[in-house]
């Protein structure tokens, strides 16, 4: 039975956990349905990442996404936007996509993205609450490689044993792999690259991560069981090739072992991988983005993978990621976006 839309925002305590009694905010594009409260057990709830295309900035088309957008959801399945536009805008570049979003050992957030289609740097900015955004920069990861066309995609993985960030991203360098040269789109031919952190000041020179023996993008990572997984995305034109891969290392810095086959229909374009562990399996988020659908396939050895029905995501939604975040967090969040 439907739902009547409520009239307001509510937020209280109940027991031990944060109730969430969400009123003005609908799944786009499914009618009047309201977004239901979060279970009063619920302590940790999903939260989605995402900008949208074509959007406009300071009277201009931007080619790509301009803010930041974020979605809950208490079942991982589905997601409720939070407010009705941008959490947050970059002001140092006018593209913003690929939002990644992640939580350093000191319960503080750093985000990165792609500020552009050809350019060397990427941004980053950190939160305590997901709402307000501080220290944004650029950071110039490919300042070691000056022919380098791009940096596409940039995400975070926290390594806890060598106490440092790792940073990844795709990048194409001229004639550095000329037996897969021209096989991308384009003048294309990407890799994955990395730089580590201490402290996001001093950077390490830009390294190979992963060579597939093919173009690649979209790498994201996550701890598997004694090992790491990274879900990537194949983006060949000649012959046609947009999967999604997987491979493993015992290390986040490799050395990666070889790509599976296709873990996505090879018919469903895909892209933007967003991986996580859910009850002992390995969920993957990913966007059919000629469909303009959003997908997800789950996995318990990395092996065979099943897809997931009932996933429902706010109209527009482009690729970013998904993480788990405690549910007082969410309230902050939509207690703000609600004033705005």
């Amino acid at each position: 039975m439907e739902k009547k839309r409520p009239t307001r925002f509510m937020a209280h305590a109940l027991a031990s956990g944060m109730v969430l009694a969400l009123a003005m905010s609908a799944l786009a594009g499914c009618g009047p349905k309201a977004a239901p409260p979060l279970p009063a057990d619920r302590d940790r709830v999903f939260l989605f990442s995402y900008f949208k295309d074509g959007e406009r900035k300071d009277g201009r088309k931007i080619a790509g996404g301009a803010g930041l957008y974020l979605a809950w959801s208490a079942d991982g399945f589905e997601f409720h936007p939070v407010g009705k536009g941008h959490v947050w805008r970059p002001a140092l570049s006018p593209m913003m996509r690929d939002p990644f979003i992640a939580r350093g050992p000191d319960g503080v957030f750093h985000m990165v993205w792609t500020t552009g289609w050809n350019e060397k740097s990427i941004g980053h900015a950190v939160s305590d609450d997901l709402i307000h955004w501080r220290d944004e920069a650029l950071i110039p990861v490919m300042a070691n490689e000056p022919t380098a066309i791009n940096t596409w995609a940039p995400e975070i993985f926290y390594d806890d044993r060598a106490g440092r960030f790792l940073i990844y991203w795709s990048s194409t360098i001229p004639g550095r792999f000329p037996e897969t040269q021209g096989a991308g789109d384009g003048a294309y031919d990407h890799r994955v690259y990395y730089t580590t952190t201490p402290d996001w000041m001093t950077f390490a020179p830009a390294k190979l991560l992963l060579e597939p023996g093919r173009s690649c993008i979209d790498a994201d990572i996550i701890k598997w069981r004694e090992q790491y997984a990274m879900i990537v995305k194949i983006e060949t034109l000649k012959p046609p090739a947009k999967w999604l891969v997987v491979t493993t290392a015992d290390s986040p810095e490799g050395p990666w072992g070889p790509v599976s086959g296709p873990i996505t229909r090879p018919g469903d374009w895909s892209e933007g991988p967003s991986a996580i562990v859910v009850d002992g399996a390995a969920r993957v988020y990913f966007d059919r983005y000629v469909a303009r659908k959003y997908a997800a396939v789950t996995s318990t050895d990395l092996k065979t993978w099943t897809y997931v029905e009932g996933l429902r995501i706010p109209r527009g939604a482009r690729h970013g990621n998904i993480i788990l975040v405690e549910a007082p967090l969410v309230v902050g969040l939509i207690e703000e976006m609600a004033s705005r």
